[in-house]
């Protein structure tokens, strides 16, 4: 994994977790890694690693599982919920940098379609 310099890593590690969760990588009910594991695997501290889990867990998107383990949530409301706050996330990331550059909503959202139009022919 590449971190990003100006972002926390740990955070990065959460938003790493999420995408996983939401695209499905990781279902509910699956046992994580080891927090050990996860350290090699990423490259990073494992107190590192810790703490991203600590907020997942205070959060509800892990649970943790004395001597067993932490385990994505069962409740797919709240992976529904994470899904619907990274879509709010990303979109407003994105609509700000276009409208610096000063396009309309309507420009956007022609470009939006075009994109998509032509994925959706690439994929044909």
């Amino acid at each position: 994994m590449l971190f990003d310099d100006k972002v926390p890593i740990y955070y990065q590690i959460k938003n790493y977790l999420y995408h996983r969760i939401v695209a499905g990588d990781l279902q509910l009910g699956d046992k994580l890694p080891a927090v050990r594991q996860l350290a090699v695997d990423l490259t990073v501290n494992v107190n590192t690693v810790q703490r991203a889990l600590r907020e997942m867990i205070a959060e509800g998107y892990i649970v943790p599982q004395r001597g067993r383990g932490n385990f994505v949530t069962a409740d797919a409301a709240k992976i529904t919920t994470l899904k619907h706050e990274l879509l709010r996330t990303y979109s407003q990331a994105f609509y700000r940098q276009l409208h610096a550059l000063k396009l309309s909503d309507t420009e956007i959202l022609q470009a939006i379609e075009t994109y998509i139009e032509k994925r959706r022919d690439a994929d044909d």
